[in-house]
């Protein structure tokens, strides 16, 4: 069997309408796993679990805001009902509502970028662990970011909370391996994304930004960041846990912007 075969698993991805969580779900479905395409916005995640079901797949679509805590119970209980397991968990998904100075973030803007990036992520994970537990171990993939290693400029409450989830990530990980449940981060650089298209509005200076600090000269895609998501929750990576994989382009290797 492939090692990357996900074949009987069930796979939740928090922030699956579109860019990463959308192309990690149609890998996913690709491998055989059953994925639950969850967001805040239900429409979106149809769309998705529709093209996975037309192109062969299994999948199915639920709300799920990481910022709010009673969408977590729900989701959860519907795939113990529905599917009766869980396997993977991958926690996708942020928000950055204020660019600039980290000190001149307003109270609102602090505890959304909070709420949805790092308080989500971990309650989400806390109510995945029983379920996972009865199924016999998982994996578990938060993405977070190159950011948590070096702030990014005008991000930095976002920033924060990145070096939060790579944190995270490494006390579950300590925590959840005795009963078989590996814990691993993935750290996008700059991804053609929506979060980030404010950060490449100007593509004459993205450009210029790229072929200075990108050894490989181009931006991420969401599929890159797919397949490296696939590795971590499938087989394939059986023996690595607490890590946090850099998946940049060569960025962090060439200093700062």
């Amino acid at each position: 069997m492939a090692r990357q075969d996900l074949t009987g698993k069930v796979a939740l991805i928090a922030g699956a309408s579109r860019g990463i969580g959308e192309e990690t779900a149609k890998a996913f479905a690709e491998q055989g796993a059953m994925v639950i395409v969850t967001s805040r916005k239900l429409d979106a995640c149809t769309e998705v679990a529709e093209k996975i079901i037309a192109a062969g797949g299994k999948a199915r679509a639920m709300t799920l805001h990481l910022g709010e805590l009673a969408h977590h119970d729900a989701v959860i209980a519907s795939i113990e009902k529905e599917e009766g397991r869980l396997d993977i968990l991958v926690n996708n998904g942020a928000t950055n509502p204020h660019f600039g100075p980290a000190i001149e973030t307003p109270v609102d803007a602090w505890s959304k970028t909070i709420d949805v990036n790092l308080k989500g992520p971990y309650y989400l994970t806390v109510k995945a662990v029983p379920l996972m537990k009865k199924s016999g171990g998982g994996s578990i993939v938060n993405v977070a970011s190159v950011n948590g290693f070096r702030p990014g400029m005008g991000q930095g409450v976002y920033s924060m909370t990145k070096a939060g989830i790579i944190s995270m990530t490494q006390v579950f990980a300590q925590e959840l391996g005795s009963d078989g449940i590996r814990v691993n981060a993935l750290a996008p650089g700059l991804t053609q994304t929506k979060i980030a298209s404010a950060l490449m509005a100007d593509e004459e200076a993205t450009k210029a930004i790229v072929n200075r600090n990108f050894s490989l000269k181009r931006v991420g895609q969401p599929e890159d960041m797919a397949e490296a998501i696939l590795y971590l929750a499938s087989d394939e990576s059986s023996y690595v846990t607490g890590h946090t994989l850099v998946v940049d382009g060569g960025l962090t290797q060439r200093g700062p912007l």
